[in-house]
């Protein structure tokens, strides 16, 4: 864990060294490319495996943020953006981690069967704040519409993104900071 707020620049899609380097607690800024999708489109990504389909976007070292932006305004490249809760992808997302998805970003806790998948497939969580959205929407410098338009907000989207700040919650070993977090002001 770090003991200090020492920002570490990343880029998406990443790599095994980048993820390895990662530990609960660095605060990080995001540069590259990630891709949107919640439940719904985990529903339909996961459906499609089973049936044995191709998916409409390779996994491989990518990140997926979980959210489901507002309309743009106009001259906005996204409305608001901000982070939805994870632990409602929990029962896909091992299956997506397997895919060679390496990281993901929302809020909220885990299962213990997505931070086994981290450490088995080497892959990292990404809390993002909540109530952040204005912050966060000024990384976001492209949007495009990749699958299931018909889903709305919760289409899978491409973002560029220049900065993107969140904080590595689970790690490749598996460290959660929620509970070293807490472990940490906890009083005997």
């Amino acid at each position: 864990m770090s003991e200090e707020a020492v920002i570490k620049y990343i880029n998406a899609p990443l790599t095994e060294e980048t993820v390895k380097d990662l530990h609960a607690g660095d605060v990080v800024r995001i540069s590259g490319y990630i891709y949107t999708a919640r439940d719904a489109a985990h529903k339909r990504l996961y459906e499609a495996l089973e049936r044995g389909e191709k998916l409409p976007l390779d996994l491989t070292d990518n990140v997926i943020y979980y959210v489901g932006p507002t309309p743009a305004k106009p001259g906005e490249v996204v409305g608001s953006a901000g982070p939805t809760t994870s632990g409602r992808m929990d029962k896909y997302t091992p299956t997506m981690i397997e895919q060679g998805m390496r990281g993901m970003i929302g809020k909220g806790l885990r299962s213990q069967e997505v931070i086994d998948a981290c450490v088995k497939h080497g892959a990292v969580y990404f809390v993002a704040v909540g109530g952040a959205a204005a912050v966060i929407t000024q990384s976001i410098k492209s949007e495009t519409m990749i699958a299931y338009e018909d889903l709305g907000p919760e289409a899978i989207r491409r973002y560029e993104v220049k900065d993107f700040p969140a904080i590595v919650c689970i790690d490749s070993e598996g460290n959660d900071f929620y509970k070293v977090g807490i472990a940490k002001y906890k009083k005997e």
